[in-house]
């Protein structure tokens, strides 16, 4: 896989799909920008990382997705690691982000449902919050969650709880100024149509929320007012094909919905304060 046979150059033809250089590959697995693994490609190859990017071909050969094959991803500000244990972070929940930074930066926060610790650690890292909770009930993503934590070291402190939604925040005597969710949103119907590279690798319990897709959601709704501060926000990425049903859902629950549109122009966030 090295160009012309040499052991010590960075390759750079295409794997299958051409959708990924061997040059990102190998940036992704040294650390590098794409860039200084282009300038750097004729420098010597420590033995350790000439291995991690052989196995990362093999493993986009063999469908892996890109982030799991090299163990990292780009999130926001953040160099984040990754892998099965938890689903991929995607640029549409950097919105969320974005959003939840614009209208609330201080306080304690909550991330329900924190995987990798994307958002919990992108708030934690750009806001001037207090103290970031995140939220997992997944025992392999919050440990996956604790290590991305030790990683980036953040200056506001970043608390792992393990628990299903909101149930890690009930009874602790604690008000928090935002809860931010990118909660599961698909129907079972929709994930068995998934495209394999998702269905086959990431897990399906970040990705399916019973037969509607709105369980989560429905659960946020239904307890998230007792435990924020008056007039705070409850931010939530949705599911595009029901921002209607989503809107439906918190009004019925006693919250102002407000939706918005994602770098696509897809409605992808439901803000919602108490009415």
């Amino acid at each position: 896989m090295l160009n012309g046979g040499q052991e010590g150059t960075t390759p750079v033809k295409r794997h299958r799909g051409g959708q990924e250089t061997n040059a990102a590959v190998w940036a992704g697995v040294s650390g590098m920008t794409i860039g200084e693994a282009w300038l750097r490609r004729d420098e010597p190859k420590a033995p350790e990382l000439l291995a991690k990017y052989r196995d990362a071909v093999a493993q986009l050969e063999r469908g892996v997705p890109f982030a799991y094959a090299v163990r990292r991803v780009g999130f926001r500000t953040l160099d984040l690691a990754i892998d099965r244990r938890a689903l991929i972070p995607r640029p549409e929940t950097e919105g969320l982000v974005e959003l939840v930074l614009a209208r609330c930066s201080t306080g304690v926060v909550a991330d329900i449902g924190t995987g990798s610790g994307c958002i919990a650690l992108a708030l934690a890292l750009e806001g001037q919050f207090e103290k970031v909770v995140a939220v997992e009930r997944s025992a392999a993503a919050a440990a996956l969650a604790r290590e991305n934590v030790k990683r980036l070291s953040p200056k506001t402190p970043v608390e792992i709880r393990e628990g299903n939604l909101l149930a890690p925040l009930v009874d602790k005597g604690e008000r928090y100024g935002a809860i931010v969710s990118n909660p599961p949103y698909l129907t079972i119907a929709e994930y068995a149509a998934l495209d394999r590279s998702v269905a086959e690798f990431e897990p399906p319990e970040a990705l399916v929320s019973g037969r509607d897709g709105l369980e989560a959601s429905r659960s946020l709704f239904a307890g998230a007012a007792a435990l924020l501060e008056p007039g705070r926000l409850l931010a939530i990425e949705i599911d595009e094909r029901r921002a209607d049903a989503i809107r439906t859902l918190g009004r019925d629950a006693g919250w102002d919905v407000e939706i918005h549109a994602d770098l696509f122009g897809c409605p992808r966030y439901a803000l919602a304060k108490e009415a």
